[in-house]
Parts: structure tokens; C-alpha cells; sequence
């Protein structure tokens, strides 16, 4: 037994090599790994009816007994393979155990598609003796390939998380490592085994090792189809934005009306508290706020039919809002540190007073430009001060609301004219809608609005242009 680990798993999946990298692990004294002990449709192996006494039946009502019975009763240290459609339950159980060893297996997803394909064309799932090789050629769908590879993706995204938050590591190995000597042994190695070996097990035989282009029968379609994939993934924009916390205590309800309001930070808060609170004919400050997540659970659980909301705003109007309310003008609303810093540091250029006579309309076009260049470098962590959330994107902060509950519904700024009356009539209130938003000052947005703030703000947002479909602003 290793003195690290009580059992392994090797994280893998179809057609990446896991039957030849099972053969070569089994061959080492000290390691039993016991083949595809949670697939769905068979225990272990196809045909074989049980694994160390513990039948299929066994194992789908109660799977930590089998792998309690793999760490217990293997000969040395035991194992088996896991795939992402097997049993969920021992997967996640495996990726939060300390005590198991990961092995992650990864294969050029292309090359198992298409070894899938063929196999399943040809029945044949492994081959020992290459005179009965059965030969066939795959058909490629792009449709089918796109789910393949997604699959693949989202399975190995939740390895990686998964072992992050619990701070473990994992042996990744690929499929054209499996014919190294050195490789293997080191893998031993991890998994505690003194035994080293000489040679590798041969009984296996690669069956498919002709290119691509010998294995696909449309290959000329495949490589259309794959020409506009992003292999490398280079267009993706790296993302350091925190992950943010649901900020329930920001939740506004109805004083009787069951909404809860989920305000946006620099959205146009004010505007829609004054509205829910008109509802019941109260001021906004009666409104019920600064609840903490039990209080809210008790108002749902008491408040039937009730319903959450919040309200996106454009991003040039929300950044112009932002700049304004919490760093133009110092003040109860700004944060004084942070602005003292952009000013200090990044040299935004605003009076340290808040705006004067001599701070014209031009001079708040530069400021605003400036402030949106130190407003990127924030979001891409490359800043000492924090990325607050009136200046985070939406996408983080309604992903932030999702630690508690995500809103029912979500409106838009500019649509709030029909969006608010249609959202209080299907509750039986009868009333008007929220009162537009106050122009920013000193000067209003529109007074400054040109290309460059809005392609300035287009690239800092790309996220929320994206995900909420938004156009330019004017």
C-alpha cells in the first residue's frame, strides 16, 4: 500500500488509450487496477459479472462499498477506471478523497473521435493480435464531433476545479505517452510503487496508427469543418475578474408586493426602489433592505408567487455612471481611497476638489477615457485597489447573485417603460413605470459620446456585449 494514496482512479475517457495504460500499470508488482468498475452497463469488464465479491447490483446501490472493497482487498495497491457518463456519485467522491491517487489520461480529441467511430463501425474494441484486425473507416459529423469534444472539455474543466479547491494534483499522462518506459515508471513512481519495470507490456497492439487522412472517408470535410476551430483557444480574452459573492444584504423587497428587487451597482437603482416602493405607497427607505440570506429564505418561503428581478444597464451608460457617482465627485458616494489612487498613482485627471469651473466638457471626455484605460487594468488584475462592483462586469456580478439565487427575471434599462407595468400587472398591481434616470453630472453622457468611448468601453465589456447582446449606445 502506498504510504500517499489508499487507491487510484485513472480519469479518462473512450478511445484514449486507458485499456493499454491499465495493461501496463497491472503489470507492475504492488498495482491491480480492476478495468471500468462504474460504467453504467457492466462491472469491471464486459461479460464479468462482479469485482472482489461485489456484484453490479451491489454497486449501484451502495457505490462507496466497491470502492471501499478495491482500497481493502486489491493486491497492493488498487484502482480502476473512470469516465465522464460514469456513476457521478464515485467520481465526485474520488475527486474530493486525498487518499486516491489521480491518473488523468488525454487524448487529441479528434484522433479518438475517430477511433471511436471506427470501432464502433468494426466492433472491434481491442486488438492483440493485428492479423485479426478488422479494418474500417470513420464517417465524421461535425455536429457529432462538436458534442464529442464539449464533453471531453467540460469533463476535464471539473477535474481541474475540482482539484484546485481541494488542493490536490494530479499525474497527467497523454496517449502518445503510453509507449514510454520512463513515463510509465515515473507514474509508478507517484503512485508509491518501488517496482520499476524493463519493458512495456506488448500484448496490446495500437490498432488504428495510419493519419487522419487514411481514417476518415470524408476527410475533406473534416478538415473544412475543423479549419475554423480555435485549437489554441487564442481568441479567447484571459479573464482575472474575482469570482463575487451574491450580496444579498443590497436585495431590496416589496414592503408588500412579493418582488425582491436585485439591484445592479450603478444600474439605475434609485429609479426602480422609488417605483417598487410606489407599489405600496410607502417611501423607498420603508422598503425592507440589508436583510441577511436566512431573512430573505424566510421571506420566500412566506411570500407566495413571489418574484426576483434586476435590471442591466448599457455598459458606456453604466461606466459613465460609475465614474461619476463613485470617482468623479468626492463625497459620501466616492471612494476617496481609490480615487486618490487614480489620481496619485495612475494620474486620472480630475481636480482633487471634484469638478470646477475650469473643468470643461473636453476635459470630462479625457478624464472619462482616462478613467476606462484604469478601469481595464483592473479587471485584468494588473492594479492594487479592488474591482468593485460598480465597475464589474454584469456577467460576474449576476454570476455572483447565483450563490444565493439567480433573479427571475432580467430587464433592461431601456426597456423598463412596458418591462416594469407588465411585471406589476401579473401580480394585480396597477401601476407606471420607474422615472428615468437622472443625467450624470456634471456633464450628461450624451455630451461626450463618440466612437472612442464607446470602442474603449466595447473592449473593456466585451463579456457583457456578448452575453447580453448589447449594440453601441447611441
Amino acid at each position: 500500500m502506498s504510504p500517499r494514496f489508499d487507491y487510484f482512479v485513472i480519469f479518462a475517457e473512450m478511445r484514449t488509450g486507458s485499456n493499454l495504460l491499465e495493461s501496463n500499470l497491472n503489470a507492475y508488482d504492488g498495482l491491480q487496477c480492476h478495468g471500468e468498475a462504474f460504467n453504467p452497463i457492466f462491472i469491471g469488464y464486459p461479460n464479468k459479472t462482479e469485482i472482489l465479491g461485489i456484484t453490479q447490483s451491489m454497486r449501484d446501490a451502495d457505490p462507496l462499498r466497491l470502492i471501499a472493497t478495491i482500497r481493502e482487498h486489491s493486491e497492493g495497491l488498487g484502482g480502476f477506471r473512470l469516465f465522464h457518463d460514469h456513476d457521478s456519485r464515485a467520481i465526485d467522491h474520488c475527486l474530493n478523497d486525498p487518499r486516491c491517487a489521480k491518473i488523468i489520461l488525454n487524448r487529441n480529441p479528434a484522433e479518438s473521435y475517430v477511433s471511436l467511430k471506427i470501432a464502433q463501425e468494426t466492433g472491434q474494441w481491442k486488438l492483440t493480435n493485428v492479423k485479426r484486425r478488422r479494418d474500417a473507416k470513420a464517417r465524421f459529423d461535425a455536429a457529432e464531433f462538436d458534442a464529442h469534444v464539449s464533453a471531453l472539455q467540460e469533463f476535464q474543466r471539473k477535474l481541474m476545479r475540482q482539484l484546485q479547491l481541494t488542493g490536490q494534483t494530479g499525474f497527467y499522462i497523454g496517449y502518445d505517452d503510453l509507449n514510454e518506459l520512463d513515463i510509465l515508471n515515473g507514474l509508478a513512481r507517484f503512485l508509491g510503487c518501488e517496482t520499476q519495470l524493463e519493458t512495456l507490456e506488448t500484448q496490446l497492439k495500437i490498432q488504428n496508427p495510419e493519419p487522419l487522412s487514411d481514417k476518415v472517408s470524408n476527410f475533406d470535410d473534416m478538415a473544412r469543418a475543423l479549419a475554423g476551430e480555435d485549437r489554441f483557444n487564442l481568441t479567447r480574452t484571459p479573464d482575472f475578474e474575482p469570482r463575487r459573492g451574491p450580496a444579498v444584504p443590497k436585495f431590496i423587497t416589496g414592503a408588500r408586493a412579493p418582488l425582491m428587487f436585485m439591484p445592479m451597482p450603478s444600474g439605475p437603482t434609485d429609479e426602480v426602489t422609488a417605483w417598487l416602493a410606489a407599489l405600496d405607497g410607502v417611501a423607498p427607505e420603508a422598503l425592507p433592505t440589508q436583510l441577511k440570506q436566512k431573512d430573505l429564505r424566510h421571506w420566500m418561503r412566506s411570500t407566495a408567487g413571489h418574484r426576483s428581478f434586476t435590471v442591466l444597464r448599457h455598459p458606456v451608460a453604466r461606466a459613465h455612471a460609475a465614474f461619476c457617482q463613485r470617482i468623479l465627485h468626492p463625497g459620501p458616494q466616492s471612494f476617496d481611497a481609490i480615487r486618490r489612487v487614480m489620481r496619485n498613482f495612475h494620474k486620472l485627471p480630475i481636480p482633487g476638489n471634484g469638478p470646477d469651473d475650469s473643468y470643461d466638457r473636453r476635459a470630462h471626455h479625457a478624464a472619462f477615457l482616462a478613467y476606462l484605460d484604469i478601469i481595464k487594468a483592473n479587471l485584468r488584475g494588473q492594479t492594487s485597489f479592488r474591482v468593485d462592483p460598480n465597475w464589474a462586469t454584469q456577467t460576474a456580478v449576476l454570476q455572483g447573485f447565483g450563490g444565493f439565487r439567480l433573479p427571475d427575471q432580467i430587464l433592461r434599462e431601456d426597456e423598463l417603460g412596458s418591462a416594469l407595468p407588465a411585471l406589476a400587472a401579473r401580480l394585480g398591481y396597477e401601476a407606471g413605470t420607474a422615472a428615468g434616470a437622472e443625467d450624470d453630472t456634471p456633464f450628461a453622457l450624451a455630451e461626450i459620446y463618440d466612437p472612442e468611448i464607446e470602442s474603449s468601453v466595447a473592449d473593456i465589456y466585451q463579456k457583457d456585449y456578448v452575453e447580453f447582446g448589447f449594440g453601441p449606445w447611441a
